[in-house]
């Protein structure tokens, strides 16, 4: 049903962004987000209509979600960058990028 598929990453987002995140892409495109392993055997079960979709399965790792689309890439895109916002920090936590602190 949907010629497009993107894989998100899912870190250090919380439930209302998701949300949020649903609803602006509606009538653009639909999210799934879950366990990979329930990912991975979606995926194979999909297998015999669609044999691409196998492609797929190395880049399923970690936490991640899957958009799919009929809309042009960019739009999605587009859509998908308007609710990226700056998580703060937690313990634990590993930074998406590099943090250096400079001695006073």
């Amino acid at each position: 049903e949907y010629p497009r598929i993107f894989i998100v990453g899912g870190d250090n987002v919380v439930s209302k962004q998701l949300q949020q995140i649903g609803v602006s892409l509606r009538g653009f495109a639909e999210i799934l987000m879950g366990k990979t392993t329930w990912l991975c055997k979606a995926i194979r079960g999909q297998k015999s209509n669609n044999p691409a979709l196998e492609n797929l399965l190395p880049h399923i790792k970690g936490n991640i979600g899957l958009v799919f689309s009929k809309e042009a890439p960019v739009l999605v895109r587009d859509k998908l960058l308007e609710n990226k916002v700056a998580a703060p920090s937690r313990a634990g936590a590993i930074a998406p990028v590099d943090v250096i602190v400079e001695a006073q």
